[in-house]
């Protein structure tokens, strides 16, 4: 049986999905030589536990490292002052035991802090008693703390924190830590913000001496490489590592949980290491529940004007600028949802995307559909086969029939969300969708369907006269030659009281395209 180990929360066979973090640690080792007090503010399962660990490991020649995290400390240890302080210290014995062991930390003064660790021991106290510790510690101590997001909302840790910058100010005068290092979801400046949500807290932050921490913790195409070319020594399995470097990066935007997650399924389930392969451990990821997909939606559920925002880039291709100081935007990339690209903002991955508009199409497209016998999946497989031109022949059919706007309006973007809404129960559990980024404005919106062995391009759009649909025709003949296709599919939305012209397929530069006008 293969070997595997646990790197935060992600199962990574063998050594091969762990990529060169020598680079990362060299810059972030910089900081910490200059005596910086900085915050790793990264999404969720975003590496910032495992650099925490290779960081430790790569510092702890120079200096005295102590790795503590607040993961494990119950409300109860920060309910007031003294059950924090205990508890902080209690802990930084813990992690200092080996360094004490060895002589590179005083024991006197380890039992001294340990001793002090009585009722009304408050933050004055713990601060004193670790400045002592650094003082006659024979290398200079680095603290790093893991998970602070899990107390942030906690007053006691702002005075924690603020107490560590009053060291930090004097430090030239009084012994403290030679740097730290925080690492969570929120950066330090919105922590306030969790417990006095006014305008007038908003960056009042208790720890304003932070450096700036401009490591880039993603897989880069190259990253990815690296990784496919040490596993493909071990396995030959004769896989095309440029191109399943760049189809990862594609779906993922090298998030590492998301890159990591797809490369364990295809080893795992023993598939081969190709673009089709490499679809169906997209589709299969797109069907689990885990933590990282229930804080994308919790976060979209949560905020209805960064939904509002996700909505309008995923299905109009909303021209907004990214900008930080907007703080939607800075929240968005934050949690790993957002990112800028061509300085736009955008939804920062592919696999993202996906399961964002699901979302969207579960729960506001899709009331018409209930019980509707028009998604019955069997009408549109044949011998496993997917028949495009019946599901979307069907799906006009649907939208005439049966879907009616209270005030006879019809608006593009629902009609999107409709169409995403009946497609998705009918290739549910064997097939997943995915849009094209570059599509979505100018009333046009190309969806590349995964179906089996399959892929299948259709084309959302507005009638707006024959004129402008030879436009798209172009415009979708061109993209079938860039996807390596030869048949595409075009839906037009017509707001026409007679539909102008019939169903059909047609020959345009080489591919076959079947056209449906949608009255709606």
């Amino acid at each position: 049986m293969q070997k595997k180990f646990n790197v935060n929360g992600v199962c990574y066979p063998d050594r091969h999905y762990m990529v060169d973090l020598n680079g990362r640690l060299k810059k972030i080792r910089r900081l910490v030589d200059n005596g910086d007090y900085f915050v790793i503010n990264r999404a969720r399962q975003y590496g910032k536990t495992t650099i925490l660990r290779a960081l430790k490991d790569f510092l702890q020649q120079d200096y005295i490292v102590i790795l503590m995290s607040f993961q494990k400390m119950s409300s109860a240890k920060f309910k007031d002052e003294a059950s924090f302080a205990r508890a902080f210290a209690r802990d930084f014995i813990k992690k200092a035991a080996a360094d004490t062991e060895n002589g590179r930390m005083d024991e006197a003064s380890i039992l001294e802090l340990e001793e002090r660790c009585r009722d009304d021991f408050d933050l004055v106290e713990l601060f004193e008693m670790l400045s002592s510790i650094c003082a006659s510690a024979s290398e200079r101590i680095v603290l790093m703390i893991d998970e602070v997001d899990q107390v942030s909302n906690h007053q006691v840790f702002l005075d924690f924190l603020g107490q560590m910058r009053e060291y930090y100010m004097n430090r030239e005068e009084t012994m403290t830590f030679h740097s730290v290092i925080l690492a969570g979801v929120y950066d330090i400046k919105n922590l306030r913000l969790k417990i006095r949500p006014d305008e007038v807290h908003r960056y009042n932050s208790p720890w304003n001496i932070t450096a700036d921490f401009d490591v880039d913790m993603s897989f880069s195409p190259e990253d990815i490489v690296t990784m496919l070319r040490t596993y493909e020594a071990d396995h030959h399995t004769g896989m095309n590592i440029g191109r399943m470097a760049e189809e990862l990066y594609g779906y993922t935007g090298g998030y590492p949980y998301l890159v990591s997650c797809l490369c364990r399924k295809i080893d795992e389930k023993c598939m081969g290491w190709d673009t089709a392969d490499l679809r169906m451990a997209v589709r299969d990821l797109l069907k689990e529940r885990n933590t990282l997909f229930e804080d994308v939606i919790k976060n979209i559920r949560s905020n209805q004007e960064f939904s509002n925002l996700a909505e309008q880039l995923l299905l109009n291709g909303a021209n907004v600028v990214f900008e930080r100081s907007n703080p939607i935007i800075d929240l968005g990339e934050m949690f790993g949802i957002l990112a800028e690209k061509d300085g736009k903002a955008a939804i920062s991955n592919v696999i993202f995307e996906t399961l964002i508009l699901n979302y969207f199409t579960s729960v506001r497209a899709t009331k018409a559909l209930i019980n509707s016998e028009y998604i019955e999946k069997s009408r549109y497989i044949r011998e496993g086969r997917l028949d495009m031109e019946k599901v979307i022949r069907k799906f006009a059919v649907f939208l005439k029939s049966e879907y009616r706007r209270e005030d006879g309006a019809f608006i593009e973007q629902q009609g999107r969300l409709l169409f995403l809404g009946f497609l998705r129960p009918i290739i549910n559990g064997t097939g997943h969708y995915a849009v094209e980024p570059q599509t979505r404005k100018n009333a046009r919106m190309d969806i590349q369907i995964f179906y089996g062995n399959e892929e299948f391009i259709v084309e959302l759009k507005c009638w707006r006269g024959e004129a402008y649909e030879r436009k798209g025709y172009d415009q979708l003949a061109e993209y079938l030659e860039a996807r390596g296709q030869q048949q595409g599919y075009l839906i037009s939305f017509s707001r026409n009281k007679k539909k102008p012209k019939e169903d059909q397929w047609i020959r345009h530069k080489g591919h076959d395209i079947f056209e449906v006008i949608v009255e709606c």
